[in-house]
């Protein structure tokens, strides 16, 4: 199968659109900077030894000795085998320099071999929020590194996406841990896509030796835990998380054991937040059919409301269950384990309470009559306005296509889908988050905005890569598309062997 292309060309007239933003209830158009992506920061969120040897033990014998050195020196080996493939793995991640604030250059390798965990904190000096956020992390770092026995255990590396070398120097003054150096504006941007942060400040805590999020809410981490006590901060099943008492909007109460064996879906919102209110008044016709369908299916609001006056009043509109608004330590909990860096955000559970996706509102807002419940990835997606909010979470390839009508574009997604699919599969496999999206796009307002916007050619059919924070494009500009083409395309991006073109 291949896509072949058409002697028409496409008109050159376009009109502008709407994207709205993924991380906060503020319109993204597709016009805005790079800055502007970057520096949104997220909707505001709740506040919410050696034993003697006993009388009576054996005599030590040479073969005694010799076991007991033989032990030493395997678990010896052990750890510096570790040591080793953590050093690799940070030097890939990071490069081989840091630097600090005395501009001296550090040795990634000598971040130490007791490291377990590191904190990746993405800011920038001229955001307010970043700046309200330094002073308590640099407060929480000093009491860590002072008090805490895990001491040796955790390092934060700051990854600015500041524009100017002397703001980046000045704000960089203010801390006692390495950043990222200021031009290696590559590495940032690969760290960005890889841990999808969306918003500034983020505080993204890793696994040292691997690379896999441990908590991707940081910032909920300093606050709530101010002394370090919960380190390392991992993930906890999400029954042991939301346990307690859940409301209904008639003030009766529930367990939360009554969600087991149900597919669940977790919805941060708030009143005060425009995109909430347009989500909800979808979400509340798709929880009917669901419910209408016999399926087993729940949704827990976790509230982002300023007042609990704000969260009656906006709660009475919902048929499902609630966090009570003054349980504040279980909504920031329920914060911290899903990574919430904006509103609305809905996250869908399956009947064991494992993660079908992060991208519920996306999938509600693609399927009004439920069809795809319960909303498992798909490999391929039609671009349109509701999951355009997605361009802005990482690398994504787009083919483009001449396809006006519903249906003509099954022979694209076709051609990409066995490729999109083997991409998921092995990243899965790694527990790790696919690195590229794939879409499929057609002709009509939206696609000819994003056109204009990325200034593609004006071909079709045409294979691109879109990395919108990192400002860059990939373009493939051939006359038949195969299938053989995509899969190198892919296979080189993936492996850094293509130049990017600025957007």
């Amino acid at each position: 199968m291949s896509v072949k292309r058409h002697s028409a060309t496409l008109q050159c007239y376009r009109t502008s659109v709407y994207i709205t933003g993924a991380h906060s209830c503020t319109p993204l158009t597709l016009s805005q900077t790079t800055a502007a992506v970057l520096l949104t920061h997220a909707s505001t969120l709740p506040r919410p030894k050696l034993n003697s040897r006993a009388c009576g033990s054996p005599a030590i014998t040479s073969d005694f000795i010799s076991n007991n050195l033989n032990k030493r020196t395997r678990s010896k080996s052990v750890r510096l085998d570790r040591s080793a493939a953590m050093s690799e793995f940070l030097v890939d991640l990071l490069g081989e320099r840091l630097v600090n604030r005395e501009k001296a250059e550090l040795d990634v390798h000598a971040l130490g071999s007791k490291l377990s965990l590191l904190g990746l904190y993405f800011g920038c000096s001229l955001n307010g929020p970043c700046k309200q956020f330094n002073a308590s992390l640099c407060e929480f770092y000093s009491k860590f590194k002072k008090s805490s026995e895990h001491k040796d255990k955790l390092e934060l590396v700051f990854i600015s996406s500041d524009q100017d070398q002397k703001q980046w120097q000045d704000f960089l003054q203010e801390m006692t841990w390495p950043a990222l150096p200021f031009k290696d504006r590559h590495k940032k941007m690969k760290l960005w896509n890889k841990y999808k942060v969306t918003s500034i400040p983020s505080l993204v805590f890793i696994d040292a030796a691997t690379g896999k999020v441990v908590c991707r809410n940081g910032l909920l981490v300093v606050r709530d835990d101010p002394k370090g006590l919960e380190f390392p901060w991992g993930p906890k099943p999400f029954a042991e998380v939301v346990a307690g008492p859940l409301l209904r909007n008639n003030r009766q109460t529930t367990d939360s054991s009554a969600l087991e064996g149900s597919y669940v879906a977790v919805y941060f919102s708030a009143h005060w937040c425009p995109p909430c209110r347009s989500l909800t008044r979808v979400l509340v016709e798709s929880y009917r059919k669901v419910k209408e369908s016999g399926q087993k299916f729940e949704i827990v609001f976790i509230s982002a409301d300023r007042s609990e006056e704000s969260f009656t009043q906006y709660f009475s509109e919902m048929p499902w269950l609630a966090v009570p608004y003054t349980d504040e330590a279980r909504r920031s909990r329920l914060n911290r384990l899903y990574g919430i860096q904006g509103i609305p955000t809905l996250i869908l559970l399956d009947t064991e309470g494992h993660m079908i996706t992060r991208q519920g509102r996306v999938e509600v807002l693609n399927d009004p009559e439920c069809r795809l419940f319960p909303w498992h990835p798909r490999p391929v997606l039609e671009l349109s306005e509701s999951n355009a909010v997605q361009l802005h979470e990482g690398p994504c390839l787009v083919l483009f296509v001449d396809a006006e009508e519903e249906g003509e574009l099954e022979p694209a997604k076709e051609l990409i889908q066995p490729i999109a699919e083997k991409i998921m599969a092995k990243y899965k496999a790694k527990e790790e988050e696919t690195p590229l999206l794939f879409f499929v796009a057609g002709e009509d307002d939206m696609t000819d905005s994003l056109r204009d916007y990325t200034n593609l050619p004006e071909a079709a059919p045409l294979l691109t890569i879109l990395d919108m924070s990192a400002r860059a494009k990939y373009v493939k500009d051939v006359e038949e598309i195969t299938p053989a083409v995509v899969e190198q395309f892919v296979s080189d991006f993936l492996a850094e062997k293509l130049k990017p073109e600025p957007i």
